[in-house]
């Protein structure tokens, strides 16, 4: 499959986008809250490798579900669509909480976002440490040789609040402890998640409806920049450092083209032009409502946005349960 020589449009490309996060929820649906987690993540996947291998584009998968030999769909460097359209790149989640999803806890979602070819990081399957404010504040009013605290006094100062008025979200991990302590010595509140932190840093970005203002620690790089794309379209700063625990680690960077392993990227870095974006409640949260189920029918609620416009679309879905082909 070889990218052809067409322009990236993200305006036509952008619904069948919509579709191809809705479907992978659709698929999942039905494993809500029946503890099993591969079940779950397995439907979404196979759900959303069927849609993006129906759209007109050369898609590389630059973000995925793993290396090639840990992966055997939706691998990083896999190539979707049907080739004849536009070289793109993918970076997805096709069930972001998959135990959110088998224990039915707030804030599962399926997630995709594109861009140009060449216009994402390819990030390794490492930790990074990540740092996110919603919009509104001026560049590098937080960066993250800051430390907790000193982030949570500055947000406060360009937010003309006191620290206790801020939330800040972090993933409840045993990495993260000394961390928590320090935010919450600023008086400052937090929002702790047990999963899902490409939510948890989307969040940041409609602080008024979600009620958080920064998002701080390490989780997966791939989430970082599907994160990053996000903000991209929804506005705010993000700032993500990778974090290499051994040799293999690195080897990965290196196998992606990384040689500074001490570089902090920003939004911008990570994701260098403009990008579409979409995003299917599974569960429901703060961001999307749940997939709700009746007689006959299924509903979904999904987010789609574009860098380029700054457009924002929530899109309801409603379609019979039976079978029926690329609805």
């Amino acid at each position: 499959m070889s990218a052809a020589k067409v322009d990236f449009n993200d305006r036509l490309l952008s619904l069948g986008l919509a579709r191809v996060a809705e479907q992978a929820a659709l698929a999942s649906a039905s494993l809500v809250g029946r503890g099993d987690e591969k079940a779950a993540d397995q439907a979404a996947v196979n759900a959303m490798r069927e849609q993006l291998n129906l759209l007109d584009i050369a898609g590389v998968v630059v973000i995925g579900e793993g290396e090639r030999d840990e992966a055997p769909m939706l691998y990083i460097g896999e190539e979707v669509g049907t080739g004849e359209g536009p070289g793109v790149d993918i970076a997805l989640d096709p069930l972001e909480g998959t135990t959110l999803t088998a224990k039915d806890m707030p804030n599962a979602l399926t997630v995709i976002a594109m861009g140009p070819r060449g216009s994402m990081l390819h990030a390794p399957d490492v930790y990074m440490d990540k740092l996110a404010i919603g919009p509104g504040f001026p560049e590098g009013v937080v960066n993250l040789d800051m430390s907790p605290r000193e982030r949570v006094e500055a947000l406060a100062k360009a937010k003309g609040c006191e620290p206790a008025d801020i939330t800040v979200c972090i993933l409840e991990r045993p990495r993260h402890e000394a961390m928590i302590a320090e935010v919450r010595e600023t008086g400052a509140s937090i929002r702790l998640i047990t999963d899902g932190d490409v939510a948890g840093v989307m969040h940041c970005a409609e602080s008024e409806e979600t009620g958080i203002d920064m998002y701080m620690g390490q989780g997966g790089a791939p989430e970082g920049v599907l994160a990053a794309a996000a903000l991209k379209c929804m506005g705010g700063q993000i700032f993500g450092r990778l974090l290499f625990r051994n040799d293999d680690e690195r080897g990965r960077a290196a196998k992606a083209g990384i040689t500074d392993l001490n570089r902090v990227y920003a939004r911008d870095e990570m994701v260098t032009a403009d990008v579409i974006f979409a995003a299917t409640g599974v569960t429901g949260g703060s961001l999307l409502p749940r997939i709700k189920r009746e007689p006959g029918w299924v509903e979904t609620t999904t987010l789609l946005m574009r860098s380029k416009t700054g457009s924002v679309r929530r899109m309801t879905y409603r379609t019979p349960m039976w079978p029926h082909d690329n609805a």
